[in-house]
């Protein structure tokens, strides 16, 4: 075995008050090698890694907690009650919503479904507009798909200008034919592009249409409030926000939460139960049915507590930091396509490109020869590829505990790649 590469040492920054390396230091994956080389974690958009005050709350729920929720009478079930109950109030007081407006889900894309299926299969018929956008991620675009099949609806696409940004005369125009629905991601998970969400949902409000926001790629680096951006439903998913994978989540508006009908059946769920009929529990349990993911739950309040031991604003600006240092290097790196804003005051921390003469399968490989850990593919956004006319992208992307040392071994990764391939 080769001698490790000395780790990276963060630069003399600090996050929230706290010193990026003492942040570092809580997340035991970071510690490990890649090939011989220090971990250089660059594919945060897909997950992040998880800080040791997470993985410890799991592991205890399951050492000391573990039980069913609501339904037994004895001393485990009620911590394991308390646990998720009490993370539901925790991921409620983070968007700034009543804990009976938060469902817990396995995910954003299972948020959508329930959103769309339970909300379109009774309110949506033939010939209603379903509003979409060509930044949207397939979680946002399939099940709209679905319901529009089952019912009948139409949908209708806004496109995006050179920039990445959206172009809001096509919205306005597509908005004046009077939607039912417009579904709109918050932050693309491709462009990094940050949509002036409040702005457009006022508008789709008032053209009469419901709105669903996607705020995977927004929760984990933005104070997010949802009464202040009126949307009808919104989602996100934990395993961004430092929380386990197995567990997203689904805002609704309590007056539409109560007028739906369940997705999805079965115990937990049901106020009565006879052969004849059922009846079903109020809000949110109408829409947990079985056993809930009660250790994934624990671990994502977990989560919300260390997001806000450092601040949502205070890690966003380190990670749009983090892009403004890196879109330069990038640039000067020969054949180098960057996709999304240039101005970073209006995108995320992520960045999406194309290096001419590399497939980004090619890139990602060699990268992970130097431990660098970046994203390559379509990204499940297959009709935004269509629209920058491209198959595919190389993606890295920021979380709290990335440095500019890592940017740097990102760039030396790529000049090696375009050596490999002779150019």
């Amino acid at each position: 075995m080769s001698p490790a590469a000395p780790t990276p040492a963060p630069s003399a920054v600090t996050v929230g008050g706290r010193a990026l390396e003492s942040i570092r230091a809580e997340f035991p994956i970071l510690h490990r090698e890649v090939k011989g080389q220090p971990l250089s974690y660059l594919d945060n958009g897909a997950t992040v890694q998880k800080p040791e005050a997470v993985i410890q709350t799991v592991d205890e729920y399951y050492r000391l907690h573990n039980a069913n929720v609501h339904r037994g009478i004895h001393t485990l079930s009620e911590e394991a009650t308390n646990l998720y109950e009490g993370s539901r109030a925790k991921v409620a007081g983070l968007l700034g919503a009543h804990p009976r407006e938060i469902i817990f889900t396995k995910n954003v894309t299972s948020a959508i479904n329930l959103a769309a299926q339970g909300w379109g299969a009774d309110n949506l018929k033939p010939g209603d507009r379903i509003v979409l956008t060509e930044m949207e991620h397939h979680a946002n675009i399939v099940p709209w798909h679905l319901i529009a099949k089952r019912t009948g609806a139409v949908i209708e696409w806004v496109g995006i200008d050179d920039e990445g940004r959206l172009d809001r005369e096509s919205l306005t125009a597509a908005l004046s034919r009077e939607p039912r629905v417009l579904a709109i991601t918050h932050v693309s998970n491709v462009l990094g592009t940050i949509l002036p969400i409040s702005e457009i949902v006022a508008e789709a409000k008032a053209a009469g249409a419901l709105t669903l926001v996607d705020g995977a790629q927004a929760v984990p680096k933005m104070p997010v409030n949802v009464a202040e951006i009126g949307a009808d439903f919104y989602g996100f998913t934990g395993h961004k926000l430092y929380g386990p994978t197995g567990i997203g989540v689904l805002y609704g508006r309590r007056e539409i939460l109560d007028e739906m009908e369940p997705f999805e059946g079965g115990g937990s769920m049901i106020n009565k139960v006879s052969k004849d009929e059922v009846t079903w529990a109020s809000v949110p349990a109408k829409f947990e049915p079985g056993t809930p993911p009660i250790a994934q739950a624990a671990g994502l309040g977990a989560g919300v507590d260390w997001v806000n031991g450092i601040g949502l604003e205070a890690i966003g600006a380190h990670e749009r930091e983090l892009t403004a240092y890196a879109l330069p290097r990038l640039e000067e790196i020969p054949g180098m396509t960057l996709f999304g804003p240039s101005d970073t005051t209006d995108r995320a921390g992520l960045i999406s490109f194309d290096l001419e003469g590399v497939h980004p399968h090619d890139v990602s490989e060699i990268l992970d020869r130097h431990g660098v850990a970046v994203r390559a593919g379509h990204h499940c956004a297959q009709p935004l590829m269509k629209r920058l006319g491209v198959a595919a992208t190389t993606r890295a992307s920021f979380a709290v505990y990335n440095t500019t040392e890592e940017v740097d071994r990102l760039v030396e990764g790529l000049h090696d790649a375009r050596r490999v391939f002779g150019l």
